[in-house]
């Protein structure tokens, strides 16, 4: 066995999980395999909805000196480029690339 990092995080771990119990442990993960579907989309600001939540859609990117042409329909996403607790500022027609993360749409974008 190795006494690596990878071995003192893992009992690190093991020793939290027996002190806290397995209840406070939450856990994400995105799993990728060639053939999957896509894991980010280009999207463009439709409406600001509340806080740092929009209106996005999808948009695909074309040819140098094209503007991307909107595919699909409408969803919410947030931005966490902004605060959860003011009303987001960004305007709208900002492009940014969403990613899914759990059950919610997110991007990054700054105002």
């Amino acid at each position: 066995m190795s006494n690596g990092p990878e071995s003192i995080n893992s009992q690190e771990l093991l020793e939290r999980l027996a002190r806290e119990g397995s209840q406070a442990a939450q856990e994400v993960s995105i799993v990728t395999s060639p053939g999957a579907r896509e894991s980010a989309w280009a999207i463009k600001v439709k409406s600001h909805s509340s806080y740092n939540v929009y209106s996005v859609i999808a948009v695909e990117i074309g040819n140098a000196g094209s503007v991307p042409v909107e595919i699909g329909q409408q969803m919410q996403a947030v931005n966490l480029g902004e605060s959860f607790l003011e009303e987001g500022t960004l305007s709208v027609g900002t492009y940014a690339v969403m990613f899914r993360a759990g059950d919610k749409n997110v991007f990054y974008a700054k105002p």
